[in-house]
């Protein structure tokens, strides 16, 4: 894929175009960098259309002015929602902005309602309409508190200019609506290669919040940590920001063709054989389909997804193999063994509700979401899922109690293992060889009789495959 001629680039909440103007400096025109005021804010304080979608419109106009071949757009805090809510337009073919290339996320609002502690958010709503001296005042605390180091004083009085600028009901907007605005199945998973920017010192959109609530909607993603950084990237270190941009740029990540689990030639040679009849050989061959890495999930929404697939990842390690995307595909169709926990709602809602459950028990437990932790604090909190002792006040994000988490975990084991055993790659490892009992046709076939003919303990027929010796499921 070429590079971007032209990056647009969206400012934070409070920012403005002129919040660029360092990285711009930076990267000099590889790509060049096209700073926007979105509706409210800089030179745009004027304008209203405060929703993402609204803000959204804002840049395409902007983007169709410059009618770019080839472009990026970076997002940072508030303008990463309306850069995600532009790349679902540009793959969806909306006029204009088909030449998107990239997405740069800093420190990014997420599709789904975004972090905020409401003590916070209350205090930024009353503020913005007080009087000059307390807004100042409060405008300077803003801009500090968002920082991992203090900003020189040139940079910082620009920063609380701009915030001091804005128009008191976009403000408020974002705080009360856009920020709340939950495009998570809106926005699905996106194809766009993206790089993924956060902080070390941004406490409520740093890397956990990136990789549990940004991450999941991107198919081909890098998420980069800069030490000793708040939550204004572009303004406390522009040029290591330029440096990751021409970076990411001239190294996206690779959008390489999905990968099938491999599956023993020796199996692979059964299943073509006409020991199979075709309409096995056909479901055999589908099953064998690698998944797609822009699987967007019909039954949970891609948070949930990513949270499966964390769990799948610990149950039953199947390399080549998504077992979360298949099971949200069963949960979407309906089908299903015909039976449930009583204790539990229909499929899908208990697998929404047991994964957010979940996440909310890790995040109790050690203040961080459960597709982060480490592999033993996963397990940990499955074994307690496992025992029915996971318990979550509702108050914290509980949505189930402790027994119908036991109940759901039964089921997520059921349905991983039969999803898993009915892949070739599984069948070949396990040695099953009852595919091979009939053919198409009566009579003989190139190597004798169908079916089976040695029915002792330890004799299996010449043509059957072995059984995968010393391998694990990965």
């Amino acid at each position: 894929m070429s590079a971007p001629d032209l990056l647009f680039s969206l400012h934070f909440l409070g920012g403005s175009a002129r919040t660029w103007a360092p990285v711009s400096r930076a990267l000099g025109d590889a790509p060049v960098c096209v700073p926007v005021d979105l509706p409210g804010f800089g030179n745009a304080a004027g304008a209203t259309g405060f929703s993402v979608a609204a803000m959204a419109d804002h840049v395409a106009a902007v983007i169709r002015s410059r009618a770019p071949a080839r472009f990026a757009i970076a997002g940072h805090s508030m303008g990463a929602k309306v850069a995600l809510a532009l790349a679902r337009r540009s793959e969806d073919g909306e006029p204009g902005l088909e030449g998107l290339t990239d997405l740069i996320l800093i420190s990014g609002s997420p599709p789904s309602p975004e972090p905020i502690p409401e003590d916070r958010r209350a205090k930024m709503i009353a503020w913005i309409d007080a009087d000059p001296e307390t807004r100042l005042r409060e405008a300077k605390a803003f801009v500090r508190a968002n920082v991992g180091a203090s900003l020189d004083p040139e940079t910082e009085a620009s920063a609380v200019a701009d915030v001091l600028q804005a128009a008191p009901d976009a403000w408020k907007a974002w705080l009360q609506s856009g920020a709340n605005e939950d495009l998570s199945r809106r926005i699905g998973i996106l194809s766009t290669p993206a790089l993924i920017l956060a902080g070390s010192e941004d406490a409520d959109l740093g890397a956990d919040a990136q990789r549990a609530l940004m991450a999941p909607h991107l198919a081909h993603y890098r998420v980069v940590t800069v030490d000793g950084v708040g939550h204004l990237l572009p303004l406390e270190r522009p040029e290591a920001l330029a440096d990751l941009l021409r970076t990411h740029i001239g190294d996206r990540p690779r959008v390489d063709a999905a990968q099938a689990a491999d599956i023993a030639p020796a199996y692979a040679a059964l299943i073509a054989s006409e020991r199979v009849n075709s309409r096995l050989r056909t479901a055999l061959e589908e099953r064998a389909e690698p998944g797609d890495p822009a699987y967007r999930p019909e039954a949970l929404d891609p948070v949930e997804l990513g949270i499966l697939r964390a769990a799948c990842t610990r149950v039953l390690p199947a390399t080549g193999i998504d077992l979360a995307a298949r099971i949200d595909a069963r949960l979407a169709s309906g089908a299903g063994d015909g039976w449930r926990f009583v204790a539990l709602p229909p499929d899908a809602e208990a697998y929404r509700a047991a994964l957010r459950t979940l996440d909310a028990a890790a995040r109790a437990a050690h203040g961080r979401p459960f597709v982060v932790l480490d592999g033993r604090d996963q397990d940990a909190l499955l074994t307690l899922t496992e025992r029915g002792a996971l318990k979550v006040p509702e108050s914290l994000g509980g949505r189930l109690d402790g027994d119908r988490m036991r109940f759901w975990f039964e089921d997520l084991r059921a349905d991983a293992v039969r999803l898993w055993l009915a892949h070739p790659a599984a069948l070949a490892r396990i040695g099953f060889s009852g595919i091979g009992a009939g053919g198409d046709r009566p009579g003989p076939i190139a190597d004798g009789l169908p079916g089976f003919h040695e029915v002792g303990l330890d004799a299996p027929e010449p043509w059957e495959p072995r059984p995968m010796q010393g391998e694990t499921a990965r």
